[in-house]
Order: structure tokens, then C-alpha cells, then sequence
């Protein structure tokens, strides 16, 4: 991974609390934050963390700015220090009649266009304020931090990590990654023990790739480990895992595949009925008709009757041709997700180390159709957002023994505002963060 910022790499762009995560793309990179557009051209090689002074444009009817790095943070005023000289008591005898503020809405705008920097506009304001002075030290911070988040004119470009992208969703919508909040996510991976040794087995429906990405950030770059990837549709959601720009030999170690499409080829490869444990996945895939259309049947070889095998003649449109010659041919047609499909059988046949189950449809006859690939005494995971589904998932679990130590959790995070003698939750939080069915299998 490179130190500093190019044409390609996605970058997450905070300002204050507001995060943003987009693909540095070309020279005239824009992003839209609030009412505000930023040229990010003038980020082009600079190192990653760095925080840009918001330079404003003139451009009638627009609020847009460029980018000035700033040499260190510390050039980011201090808006306590500089404006908070007096304050009240208390603020009993103040009166919101919407009269406190002296300067108009035009003169304020005015005052955007002519001060150099948000520092300057806010400073304004609070001078024409006539109640400023009389709130409490407490009331006066609050006042300016809501100023600070309106006007403030710094960003820092940062590295996608996998906490602040799970955070970038989580804000975006929970949905974008099946609710699974940063905290569950880090109990998945950990009850997973996923580390850089072994086969790990993962079924997702929709993460924007957090998932894997977590998962192979997990195993990491010095490792011999391997990740299978599973997914309901035709291509598999990367965002995240292109975000984080894993060096070339660790995204190797993640293969994709479509969940019906890998166990076709797993099954018919060792040329029996396509079933998984006891449940029955060739109905599944008749639904999925894409898929089976791209599945061809195995070719049966022949043998004399000493024995010795005949060299098998294939027949094509030109007439019939020596299996060797057929065979590279079609290896040369081949299409990237038929390579992926045999590179994941394989790995299927060295059975995984765990399991994890993250998706939108109800989890249990993708563990039923998964399990068997699990070794003994190795962990499974399945989260949802329903605890409902997992104890349906638990009580079948239970009746089959196939599963021991069976349990079902949920985190429960509550943040808090640390201030000096006024600590607190936060007002607003999400309520839950799904839950998890945890146990490992019996061999």
C-alpha cells in the first residue's frame, strides 16, 4: 500500500464527525459535502491523514473550494480560547425571540465571501450576538460548536480501515451491510478465529464487501490461509475489499463464487448427486437459472477391458480431435468465474477451518448445504438481525447434534460523551446490532 494519494485509491473524506468514502478517480475529482462542493485535484500526491484548509472558489452561485494542506493541525483555531471571554450563571433570563442576532441573513452570506477563513465568520457572530456573553460557559461551547460544524473548513483525507469503513456504512445505511454494526462485526471475526494459517469458509448476501474485507484484513499478508467467498448473485459486492487495497498475493487468497454455481462444480467434479448433507441444493439451483444454464455435464471416460485407458477423441464442429489438444482449447476459453469455481472446489476438498454465515435469507439451509465442508471441533458463526430466525436455526441445530455448544448473543454498545464533569450517553444511538449463533462442530 502506498504512503500517499493517487489516481485510483478510495480515500475517506471526514469533516468534523461526517465521513464520506469515494474513488479518487481522475484530476477533476468533486465531492459534495452538505451544500458545499470540494475539488480534490490538489490532494494528488499528498500524504495520507493530512488535513486541507478549504480554499473558497468564485464562482457565482456556487459554495465551491480547493484544497490547501495544512503543514500541521495545529493551524486549526482554537474557537474556546479565542472567543469564550465572560459567560453567565445561568440562563433563566433568556429569551429566544429570535432577535439576539444583529447581523441579517444577506450580511451573513456577505461575511462568508469576505473573511478568510470560518474562524473569522463565527468571531462575527458572536460579537453581534446580544445573548452570547450571558450563557453559561457550557451554553457558549455548545453555540460554537454548532457554528464550528456549519462553517468549518477543514477535511482530512484518510485510509479506508476496516472500522472507519464499517462506520462509513453504518451512517450511510445499515442496511448497506445487513446491520452488522463495527461491535458485532468484531465479535464475528473473532468467534471466526480467523488468523494465517488455514481454510475459512464465508457466505454473504450484501455487504459491500465488509465482510470478506475483514475477514482477509484477518488473515493478513504473511500467511498461507485462504478464504472462499460465497454469494447469492452473479458477481460478488467488493467495494470494501477494493477500498482497503490489499497488496496483489492477499487478495489472491479470497475467492468469490456463487454459492449454487461452486456446489454444482464440487459435486459434479466427484460425479455424484448434487446434495449437501441432507439438504437439497439442486432445487434451489432450478430456481436460479442463470446459473445452471453456465453448468455443463461431466464427460464419462473409457476404459478397455484390460484396463488401459483409451486416448478419447472429442467431437467438435471440425470433426473429431485428440482430448489433449480439446482440453487446452477450452482452458483457453475459459471464464474467470469457471476458475474461481475449480480453485474453491479444491479448496472445499480440504474442508474449511470455520464458517460464517451473514445474509438476508434465512440461514439454515445454507448451513445445511455448508456444514459438511467444516471440519470437526471448528467454529460457525451466523448473524441476523432477528433472533427469532437464529432460535429457529438453534432448535433444528440442537435436534440434529451436529453442533455443539450452542449459544445466541447480542452485543449491546452504548456510546458516551466524555467532558470534564459532564459525562454522559449519547442522546441518540442504535437500539441493537443484531445477534450472533455461535458453536462448534462434532466430528
Amino acid at each position: 500500500m502506498t504512503e500517499m494519494i493517487k489516481v485510483g485509491d478510495y480515500v475517506i473524506v471526514q469533516r468534523q464527525k461526517y465521513t464520506k468514502l469515494l474513488k479518487f478517480g481522475n484530476l477533476n475529482t468533486i465531492v459534495n459535502l452538505g451544500k458545499d462542493q470540494i475539488e480534490l485535484r490538489l490532494a494528488e500526491n499528498q500524504p495520507y491523514n493530512t488535513t486541507f484548509h478549504l480554499v473558497p472558489k468564485q464562482e457565482r452561485g456556487k459554495r465551491l473550494y480547493t484544497l490547501d494542506p495544512l503543514s500541521t493541525p495545529s493551524e486549526i483555531r482554537n474557537l474556546k480560547e479565542l472567543l469564550i471571554k465572560e459567560s453567565g450563571s445561568d440562563n433563566r433570563n433568556i429569551v429566544d425571540d429570535r432577535q439576539s442576532q444583529t447581523l441579517s441573513t444577506d450580511e451573513i452570506l456577505k461575511l462568508r465571501e469576505e473573511c478568510e477563513s470560518s474562524s473569522e465568520v463565527i468571531g462575527k457572530l458572536v460579537e453581534n450576538s446580544k445573548s452570547f456573553a450571558t450563557k453559561t460557559e457550557y451554553s457558549q461551547e455548545k453555540y460554537l460548536k454548532r457554528k464550528e460544524k456549519k462553517y468549518f473548513e477543514y477535511v482530512t483525507l484518510r485510509r479506508p480501515s476496516i472500522r472507519l469503513l464499517a462506520d462509513v456504512y453504518w451512517r450511510l445505511d445499515p442496511e448497506k451491510v445487513l446491520g452488522v454494526r463495527f461491535d458485532t462485526l468484531s465479535q464475528i471475526v473473532s468467534y471466526s478465529g480467523v488468523c494465517s494459517v488455514g481454510n475459512y469458509l464465508l457466505y454473504e448476501s450484501g455487504t459491500n464487501g465488509l465482510l470478506p474485507a475483514a475477514l482477509l484484513n484477518s488473515i493478513g499478508t504473511a500467511s498461507t490461509a485462504k478464504l472462499v467467498h460465497c454469494h447469492p448473485g452473479n458477481v460478488a459486492q467488493k467495494q470494501a475489499l477494493l477500498a482497503m487495497d490489499f497488496p496483489a498475493d492477499q487478495q489472491k487468497r479470497c475467492v468469490s463464487v456463487n454459492i449454487y454455481s461452486v456446489l454444482r462444480n464440487y459435486y459434479q467434479d466427484d460425479d455424484t448427486v448434487l446434495k449437501a448433507g441432507n439438504g437439497n441444493v439442486e432445487s434451489q439451483e432450478k430456481n436460479d437459472n442463470e446459473t445452471v444454464s453456465n453448468v455443463a455435464e461431466p464427460v464419462e471416460n473409457s476404459e478397455t477391458d484390460n484396463g488401459t485407458a483409451k486416448r478419447k477423441l472429442v467431437e467438435t464442429n471440425e470433426g473429431f480431435e485428440p482430448e489433449a489438444k480439446q482440453l487446452k482449447l477450452e482452458e483457453k476459453q475459459k471464464q474467470s468465474w469457471e476458475v474461481e469455481n475449480e480453485a474453491a472446489a479444491e479448496i472445499m476438498k480440504e474442508k474449511f477451518d470455520s464458517l460464517v454465515i451473514v445474509a438476508k435469507e434465512h440461514p439454515y439451509s445454507i448451513l445445511k448445504a455448508l456444514l459438511p465442508f467444516v471440519k470437526a471441533s471448528r467454529p460457525i458463526v451466523i448473524f441476523s438481525t432477528s433472533r427469532e430466525i437464529l432460535t429457529e436455526c438453534y432448535v433444528e441445530m440442537k435436534a440434529e447434534a451436529a453442533v455443539t455448544y450452542l449459544r445466541i448473543t447480542s452485543n449491546w454498545l452504548r456510546q458516551y460523551q466524555i467532558l470534564p464533569n459532564r459525562t454522559h450517553p449519547d442522546v441518540t444511538m442504535s437500539g441493537c446490532g443484531g445477534y450472533l449463533l455461535t458453536g462448534y462442530t462434532i466430528g
